[in-house]
C-alpha cells in the first residue's frame, strides 16, 4: 500500500424510482430515507454531505408527501449538505431521443439552480451504457467530469464487477471524447458504485474491510486520491459513518478518511492527474467484454413501452414545441412543455424505458404515457383552431371548408396527407337529431379538389366514412353536438414552409384523379411509385428494385423466430438452437387501398412455433442459474403465429412503409425481420443521440455472446459500398447484422421473468396477443450518410396538423412561414420556443465527417447551447456558417418584435 493516501467517503443512495416494486412501494423507503437524512444532518454537524444520486426528481417525490419539509430541504441544498442535479432523472441513455436527454438536463439544470445549486458531474451511475455525444452536451452544459459504472469494464449478476484485462482504461480515471473532439475527464466506478457501502465502525471488522478496500480502489487510481461510493441501490442512510470513519483513521495512519462530496473529490484528483491519461472515445457499450452483460436486450424488452416513448417524443419534439412557435401565450405553453415533458421522463430511468422491471410498473408507464400523448395532442388541437378561428378563412363559394395546414417538421417537404373531414354539418340546435342521420344519407357527395392560397388546385381523392357524431366546443359558450358525414381525404402536396401554415378549401368541384395512375398492379402483384418498384413474393417477401440506381433487393421482410430463456436484460437463445422461419410458408395477398397517391396491400403469413421453453426453464429460473449458463430448450407442443403485414407505398416516397401486425400465442421466443442487403460489408451505420455512429460488423476478440446486437434510435442502415438499405422504425430499437449482409430488425421478444439478482416473474413480459412494428424500408446508392438517406428516415413519421374550421373574418394571414434553413447534410433536432423570451431555438447536427455549410434566415442570429444561452451574435438576415464534423449547434433566432 501506498503512503499518504486520501479516502473519500460519498454517502449516496442509487434510487431506481420504480423496479422490483412500483414507485409507490419505492417511495415509502425514500421517505423514509429523507426523514433519517433530515434528522442526521440537524444532529450531527460532522455529517459532511449526501449525494441524492444526480437527479432532481427525489426532492419532488419526497415533498410530495412531506411539504411542511420543504424548506428544510432546500435550507440544506443552499449549504450544499444535499447535493442534487443536474439531470431531472437519471435516464437511459439509448433509449430515450437526443432532444429527451436535452430536456433532461435543461430542467435538471433549471431545478437544481433554482434550488439553490450548480449541477457540475454528468452523473450516469449505472446507465446501460452511454452514447458517444455525451462528453459534447457536458461540456455545452459547462460539465467537464463525467462518472460512471458501465462501459468499459463487464458488470453481471447482481451487479459483481468481473476484473481481468477487458478495461479501456488502465486508470479508474481518463479521457473521454466525443466524436467531435469535445472532451471530460471521465471517473470510472471500477469497484462500482458500493464500494464503501456499509463500513464497519468496529476495529476488527474494519481493519478487514479495509484492507480489501483500499487495495481494490489503488488498484485503479492514477493519484492519491481515492473515491469510496457509501451507498447501493435503495441504500438506507449508514447512521454511523462519522463514527466508522473516525475508526479508519485511528486505525490506518497512512491514510486520510474523510466524508466527502464530489465537488472535493474532483477538484483534489484534477491537481493530481497523470500528464498522459487514456483517451477514451465514443460510445461507451462493454464491447471489449465477453458480451453477456451489455444489457443490450433491454432495447426489445416490452417493446410496446418503446413505441409508446416514441410516439410521445415525436409529439413533443415535432409538433407541440414547434407548434409553441405559433402561438401567442408563450408563458402558457413552457409551462405545458414542461409539464409534459417531466411526465414523459418519469418513464425514462433505465429500469422503467428497458421494460425490465415488474409488472405493475409498465401498467404505470403505460398510463403516463396516455396522458402525455391525449395532453399534448388537446393542446396541440385547441391551440391550432385557435390560430385558425383568427385567420380569415372567407371564400367566394360558401360551401368551401377552410382546412390549416400547419407544417412542424422543419423543413420543406412533399408528402402525401390523408385526413378525416367532415362534411354537411348539421348541429343539433338545427334539427331534431334523430332526424338528421336520415336527412345526410339523402344528400349526395360531391366531388371535391383542394384549392391552395395562390388558386392552383390539387385533385383529392375522397372516401366516404358514413355519418358520424361529434362536437364542438366554443371558448364563449356550452358545447354544441352535431352529425356529419365524414370523408377520408387522400392528396399529394409540395410545401416550401418550414414552420407556419397555409390556408388551403376542401372545394366541390370536378376533382377526382384519374385511376390510371393506380400504384397496385394485380396483375403482377407489385406496387410502384416513381422512385421504386415493390414485388410480392408467394412466401410473404418482396423485392425492391430502386429505379434511380437499378438496384435490386431481394427476399425482403422475411420472418424469423428463435427460443429465447434470457430475461427482460438479455437474450439467450434455447439450447436447441432451432431456427423458424417463414421461408418456405404460402401466404395470402389482399388488397387494401389503391389510388394515385397511395396503395396498400395486406399479406397474411403463419409459422408454426413452440408454445414455449420446456419445463427445464423454470428450474433454472428458480436456481437464479445466470442466463449464459442455462440449458433449456422449446417445449414439444407448437402454436400458429399469425403475420398480417401491410405493405405502404405512397407517391414521391423513396421508402417503402411497412406495418406488421403479430397475433403473439408463444412464450419465450424473439421474432426478427430480416433484410438482405448484397455482397457484404465490415461496418454499418446505425442512429444514436446526436449522432449517426459507424459500427463493426464483427465484436471484438473477447465477444463469445454468439449474438451481436445492437441499439439504434430511429434506424440503421448497411450498404455494400455500391448499394445501402435504411431500416427505419417507430419504437424499433434492437437489431443485429448477421454475417456482415443481413440486417435482423427486432419485432418482439417474449420473456417471463426479471432477471438480476432474485425470482421476479413477469408473465406481462411474454407480450402475448396482439402486437404490431412500424417501420419503412429505404434502398439508396452507397451508404447512408453520403446518399443523404438519413433525411427521409429522420422524417418519415410526421404529416402536417390539419384543422378543419368555418369561414370567417380574420386579421390573421393565410399563410405563415416563420424562417428558413439550408443545409442538406445536416439533421434537425429541434425547433422550440426559447425558454426565455420569444425567440427561436433550432439545433442540427452534422453526422458526416466533412464540415458543412449552413444558412439560417432571421432578423439577428445568435451561437446557442443546449442549455439555451445567448452567446456571439452570428448576423442579420441571411447568416450562413461551417458546422465542424460531428459538432452539435443551436442557435437562438430574435425577430423584430423583441
Amino acid at each position: 500500500m501506498m503512503e499518504n493516501k486520501t479516502a473519500h467517503i460519498i454517502s449516496h443512495s442509487h434510487w431506481d424510482r420504480e423496479w422490483y416494486m412500483s414507485l409507490e412501494e419505492h417511495r415509502y423507503y425514500l421517505v423514509k430515507l429523507f426523514d433519517d437524512l433530515l434528522e442526521q444532518l440537524a444532529q450531527d454537524p460532522g455529517f459532511h454531505s449526501f449525494h441524492l444520486d444526480g437527479q432532481t426528481i427525489m426532492v419532488d417525490d419526497y415533498l410530495q408527501v412531506r411539504p411542511d419539509k420543504g424548506e428544510e430541504v432546500k435550507r440544506y441544498i443552499r449549504e450544499g449538505r444535499l447535493i442534487i442535479g443536474p439531470w431531472y432523472i437519471l435516464q437511459d441513455a439509448f433509449l430515450t431521443s437526443s432532444e429527451a436527454n436535452v430536456r433532461n438536463l435543461l430542467y435538471g439544470m433549471k431545478d437544481t439552480k433554482k434550488l439553490g445549486q450548480e449541477g457540475t458531474l454528468g452523473y450516469f451511475p449505472d446507465t446501460f451504457g452511454i452514447y458517444g455525444q455525451a462528453p459534447q452536451l457536458l461540456q455545452q452544459a459547462h460539465i467537464d467530469v463525467a462518472a460512471f459504472g458501465r462501459g468499459v469494464t463487464p458488470t453481471g449478476f447482481n451487479n459483481q464487477v468481473h476484473h481481468g484485462d477487458e478495461f479501456s482504461s488502465p486508470y479508474s480515471e481518463m479521457k473521454w471524447e466525443a466524436p467531435d473532439g469535445s472532451n471530460v475527464l471521465g471517473i470510472l466506478f471500477a469497484n462500482w458504485y458500493s464500494n464503501g457501502n456499509e463500513i464497519p465502525a468496529g476495529k476488527a471488522e474494519a481493519e478487514a474491510f479495509w484492507k480489501k478496500k483500499l487495495a481494490d480502489a489503488e488498484k485503479f487510481a492514477s493519484t492519491s486520491r481515492l473515491l469510496f461510493m457509501n451507498g447501493c441501490d435503495h441504500q438506507p442512510l449508514q447512521k454511523d459513518i462519522v463514527q466508522a470513519i473516525a475508526t479508519a483513521n485511528d486505525l490506518i495512519p497512512n491514510v486520510t478518511f474523510k466524508h466527502s462530496s464530489f465537488k472535493e473529490y474532483i477538484d483534489e484528483v484534477k491537481k493530481e492527474l497523470p500528464d498522459e491519461l487514456q483517451t477514451i472515445r465514443g460510445e461507451l457499450r462493454n464491447q471489449k467484454t465477453d458480451g453477456w452483460s451489455t444489457l443490450v436486450n433491454t432495447a426489445s424488452a416490452r417493446i410496446y413501452l418503446k413505441q409508446a416513448n416514441d410516439r410521445c417524443q415525436a409529439l413533443l419534439e415535432r409538433v407541440f414545441e414547434p407548434m409553441g412557435l405559433l402561438v401567442e401565450d408563450k408563458r402558457l405553453h413552457r409551462d405545458f412543455a414542461e409539464f409534459y415533458w417531466k411526465m414523459l421522463m418519469e418513464n425514462h430511468p433505465h429500469d422503467s424505458i428497458c421494460g425490465c422491471s415488474v409488472d405493475g410498473v409498465h401498467r404505470e408507464m403505460e398510463t403516463r404515457f396516455d396522458k402525455v400523448e391525449k395532453g399534448a395532442l388537446r393542446y396541440v388541437t385547441e391551440q391550432a383552431r385557435e390560430i385558425a378561428s383568427g385567420i380569415s378563412t372567407t371564400h367566394h363559394n360558401p360551401e368551401a371548408i377552410p382546412l390549416i395546414l400547419f407544417y412542424t417538421d422543419g423543413k420543406p417537404s412533399t408528402q402525401v396527407i390523408r385526413e378525416k373531414v367532415m362534411v354537411q354539418k348539421i348541429y343539433f340546435d338545427e334539427l331534431d337529431f334523430r332526424q338528421i342521420p336520415g336527412k345526410l344519407k339523402s344528400t349526395p357527395l360531391p366531388s371535391f379538389v383542394l384549392e391552395r392560397g395562390d388558386g392552383t388546385t390539387i385533385p383529392v381523392h375522397v372516401k366516404e366514412k358514413g355519418i358520424s357524431f361529434g362536437y364542438d366546443l366554443p371558448g364563449d359558450g356550452f358545447r354544441k353536438p352535431y352529425y356529419a358525414k365524414e370523408i377520408e381525404i387522400t392528396f399529394a402536396i409540395e410545401s416550401p414552409i418550414h414552420i407556419g401554415y397555409e390556408t388551403c378549401y376542401l372545394v366541390p368541384g370536378e376533382g377526382t384523379p384519374h385511376e390510371e395512375n393506380l400504384m397496385w398492379h394485380q396483375s403482377e402483384q407489385k406496387l410502384e411509385n416513381e422512385h421504386i418498384c415493390v414485388t410480392v413474393h408467394e412466401n410473404g417477401s418482396y423485392s425492391i428494385l430502386d429505379k434511380q440506381t437499378g438496384y435490386q433487393y431481394e427476399s425482403l421482410g422475411m420472418y424469423e423466430d428463435m427460443g429465447d430463456i434470457g430475461n427482460e436484460y438479455m437474450f439467450k437463445a434455447s439450447n436447441d438452437g432451432i431456427v423458424y422461419t417463414t421461408e418456405q410458408q404460402a401466404s395470402s395477398v389482399n388488397l387494401v387501398e389503391n389510388n394515385p397517391y397511395r396503395a396498400s396491400i395486406e399479406i397474411e403469413s403463419k409459422i408454426s412455433v413452440p408454445k414455449q421453453a420446456d419445463e427445464q426453464l423454470e428450474l433454472e429460473r428458480q436456481d437464479l442459474v445466470w442466463h449464459p449458463e442455462r440449458k433449456a430448450g422449446r417445449h414439444e407442443e407448437e402454436v400458429l403465429l399469425t403475420f398480417k403485414t401491410l405493405l405502404i407505398l405512397e407517391k414521391g416516397s423513396k421508402g417503402l412503409k411497412v406495418e406488421v401486425t403479430i397475433d403473439n400465442q408463444a412464450k419465450d421466443h424473439r421474432l426478427r425481420a430480416l433484410f438482405p442487403v448484397g455482397k457484404g460489408n465490415l461496418y454499418h451505420f446505425a442512429d444514436s443521440v446526436f449522432e449517426v455512429v459507424k459500427r463493426p460488423n464483427k465484436p471484438e476478440s473477447q465477444w463469445i455472446n454468439p449474438t451481436f446486437d445492437h441499439h439504434m434510435q430511429r434506424f440503421v442502415s448497411l450498404d455494400d459500398h455500391e448499394k445501402g438499405l435504411t431500416i427505419a422504425g417507430k419504437g424499433l430499437h434492437e437489431y443485429e447484422i448477421v454475417d456482415g449482409k443481413s440486417i435482423a430488425v427486432t419485432l418482439l421478444r417474449s420473456v417471463g421473468e426479471l432477471g438480476d439478482w432474485g425470482v421476479f416473474e413477469t408473465p406481462e413480459a411474454q407480450c402475448l396477443g396482439l402486437n404490431k412494428a412500424e417501420f419503412i424500408v429505404i434502398p439508396h446508392q452507397g451508404n447512408v450518410i453520403d446518399s443523404r438517406a438519413f433525411n427521409e428516415a429522420y422524417h418519415y413519421p410526421l404529416n402536417p396538423t390539419v384543422v378543419q374550421v368555418e369561414q370567417g373574418e380574420g386579421r390573421n394571414e393565410k399563410t405563415v412561414s416563420l424562417f428558413k434553413w439550408s443545409g442538406d447534410a445536416l439533421a434537425l433536432t429541434a425547433c422550440k420556443p426559447a425558454e426565455e423570451g420569444i425567440g427561436i431555438i433550432v439545433r442540427w447536427f452534422n453526422p458526416t465527417d466533412e464540415p458543412q455549410e449552413l444558412s439560417v434566415e432571421g432578423d439577428e442570429v445568435y451561437l446557442s447551447t443546449i442549455l439555451e444561452e445567448k452567446k456571439e451574435c452570428l448576423g442579420h438576415g441571411n447568416v450562413e456558417r461551417t458546422i465542424r464534423p460531428k459538432e452539435i449547434i443551436t442557435v437562438l433566432i430574435q425577430t423584430d418584435e423583441e
